[in-house]
């Protein structure tokens, strides 16, 4: 049992449910058990900013265990010594600068289960992608190419998503709010791959959250299982021939799970295919169901519950209606050639470099890098957000936004100045630096430990601090 959290409380339908799921008695009461037990921490180390061995070098003098996760290459279960008087995980430098992101073990599955399946994919959807755990690993799984888009229903979380997104270097998204069920009408046979990692009652979870039961009840389950058969047809829809889609959840009720894919292959009978995972990963066998699933028990392998199915889809399927919202004018113009060659040039004077998967749009004085990718659904659905914004005109030049150095910079020894770590420290409290060295030029990349930390102009002693507010940060850094 968790130290001062309250114990998990069962309701008697749940329990019901997992005894059928679980009808060995003593897998059963391990179940039950392990569910007490506090989850075990896991990062995932972020590819687009550093390799895994480079990481697991770096990390070395901080003497974290760091156990590899089977079905993740760049996944790890992390110990820490004297983990309560440590510095927040959240809040170490590695991961203040996108080396890594901290990620449950179990949660890593659907993408591998995606790209086992999924060959080089052009577009991605991630149709439920806050807070960007899923989103960021398909992005290095992509190499920042082609085009993600991702979508969150709720409002609040777009924010997290996006900031998630920037931390780790992230330049092929396209963001957008929306009720999933709109995706199957509004681009249809669209996508090369999409996750679905559908919102669920959350029965997984009780190991992070012992109250994830407080609300649960059948009929609420039955009413979340409805939701997900909408999304999972639209996504289907949304899915061109030949394409492979994962659907997941953080729940183990066969409601939500089996039953949900079975009304699907039920109504698409000739479309839909199974992809076995029980190959996956060493001992997928032993999650692995009859249909060919991975239905993940917490004991099975000391991680929170999980289910992934993957499928394909083998057949056009007839268009759904068209969906009913205007889209209104796309603000954004392109960028002619020369002027793009031009703002290119610029850019590489402070270490900018992108390659032709972006290019250039403009609107009013912002001047945005957009995955070429995203290009045809352009008009079809509205997007919250493309791409990076990469710059700002102003009166006395270009202006560069802080996310785009972050996922475009490459710093040399004549346009960078390596920080002490005080200054690292101070930087990310938003306070301007007096640098023990000097810079090589007046607008400079800031670096630590050899990752970009932003990007700062010099005025008179010191380097004015360009990181974002909503990025500040204060309690203890570092160490």
């Amino acid at each position: 049992m968790r130290s001062g959290t309250p114990s998990v409380s069962y309701p008697a339908d749940f329990l019901a449910l997992m005894r059928d799921a679980l009808p060995d008695e003593a897998d059963f009461q391990q179940f039950l058990a392990i569910s007490q037990r506090p989850l075990r921490k896991s990062l995932r180390v972020n590819t687009l900013k550093i390799s895994v061995a480079d990481f697991l070098v770096q990390v070395a003098p901080y003497g974290w265990q760091l156990t590899p996760i089977p079905w993740c290459d760049s996944g790890f279960w992390i110990a820490r010594e004297d983990e309560e008087q440590a510095v927040m995980l959240g809040s170490v430098a590695e991961h203040l600068s996108g080396l890594f992101y901290i990620q449950e073990a179990s949660s890593m599955l659907p993408v591998r289960a995606l790209f086992a399946h999924a060959d080089a994919p052009e577009r991605v959807m991630d149709m439920a992608a806050a807070p960007g755990s899923k989103t960021t690993q398909i992005a290095a799984l992509m190499a920042n190419q082609g085009v993600i888009v991702a979508n969150e229903y709720a409002a609040s979380r777009v924010k997290v998503l996006h900031a998630n997104l920037s931390r780790c270097g992230v330049s092929n998204t396209a963001l957008t709010h929306f009720d999933g069920r709109v995706f199957g009408a509004a681009l249809p046979a669209t996508f090369d791959a999409i996750l679905l990692d559908a919102p669920c009652s959350g029965e997984g979870v009780i190991r992070k959250d012992p109250e994830a039961l407080r609300n649960w009840s059948l009929a609420s389950t039955a009413g979340i299982a409805a939701t997900q058969r909408d999304l999972l047809e639209s996504a289907f829809h949304a899915l061109k021939p030949g394409g492979t889609l994962v659907y997941s959840t953080c729940t183990l009720n066969t409601l939500e799970n089996q039953q949900v894919l079975a009304w699907l292959q039920a109504r698409w009978p000739q479309a839909v295919a199974v992809l076995p995972l029980n190959g996956l990963f060493p001992g997928a066998q032993q999650v692995a169901t009859p249909e060919g699933y991975l239905h993940v028990f917490p004991q099975r392998f000391d991680s929170e519950g999980f289910f992934v199915a993957a499928l394909r889809k083998t057949a056009a399927l007839p268009p759904l209606p068209a969906p009913g919202y205007r889209l209104g004018k796309l603000p954004f113009t392109p960028l002619p050639a020369r002027d793009s060659a031009a703002i290119a040039q610029a850019a590489q004077q402070v270490g900018l470099h992108w390659d032709a998967a972006h290019t250039l749009w403009q609107r009013d004085s912002e001047l945005w890098l957009f995955p070429a990718a995203i290009t045809p659904l352009l008009g079809h659905v509205r997007f919250a957000r493309i791409g990076l914004r990469l710059a700002e005109k102003h009166n006395k030049g270009l202006r560069w936004q802080h996310e785009a150095v972050i996922a475009l910079a490459q710093a040399t020894a004549d346009n960078s100045l390596a920080l002490t770590t005080d200054e690292a420290e101070s930087w990310y409290r938003g306070q301007d630096i007096y640098p023990q060295a000097a810079p090589p030029r007046d607008e400079v990349l800031l670096t630590w430990q050899g990752q970009v930390l932003g990007l700062a102009k010099k005025v008179n002693s010191r380097l004015k601090n360009s990181l974002p507010r909503e990025l500040v940060r204060d309690g203890r850094l570092f160490r």
